[in-house]
């Protein structure tokens, strides 16, 4: 499926976005999993934005539209580790009108190849729109184990129960 996607959208190399870091008409868009932002870094300036709201915050007409997705003249590249998802994500928003485009090889490449890194603060985090940090409450209810989701108001129960 990732392969038939690729040859449909256009991919960067990881040397070129490295380039465009500094690039005032190009928006670094990250949509790993906010725990991987938070254990590996991030692309500095980039933005976050969750996968599963991708759609929605860059959809003019949804409720959850951001504006950094509103900038007219501007280069959207999205990353992910590997590239898979990136290139999941430029198809879907190309398929509704947005121009993207996604580093072909994901950030753990773009790391190795020397590419400035930072870790992404609370602050940054909240600004972008981000869940707050995430993490785990283990319970015993009775004879039940429930795990709590920080910042969620529904238990969510245990693989194991």
């Amino acid at each position: 499926m990732v392969a038939a996607t690729r040859d449909r959208i256009e991919g960067i190399e990881t040397v070129d976005l490295i380039a465009m870091v500094e690039n005032p008409n190009v928006v670094i868009v990250d949509i790993r999993d906010i725990r991987e932002r938070q254990r590996t870094g991030c692309i500095p300036g980039s933005v976050y934005a969750p996968r599963g709201m991708i759609e929605f915050w860059v959809d003019p007409e949804s409720q959850y539209f951001k504006e950094v997705f509103g900038q007219q003249g501007k280069t959207y590249a999205f990353h992910c580790a590997s590239g898979w998802r990136s290139a999941l994500t430029a198809l879907t928003l190309q398929d509704m009108g947005f121009d993207a485009v996604h580093l072909k090889d994901g950030f753990s490449t773009r790391k190795k190849q020397g590419g400035p890194v930072e870790m992404p603060t609370p602050k940054d985090e909240a600004r972008a729109g981000a869940p707050p940090a995430p993490g785990v409450i283990r319970r015993r209810n009775g004879k039940r184990k429930i795990l709590i989701a920080v910042g969620r108001r529904s238990p969510i129960p245990s693989a194991r129960d």
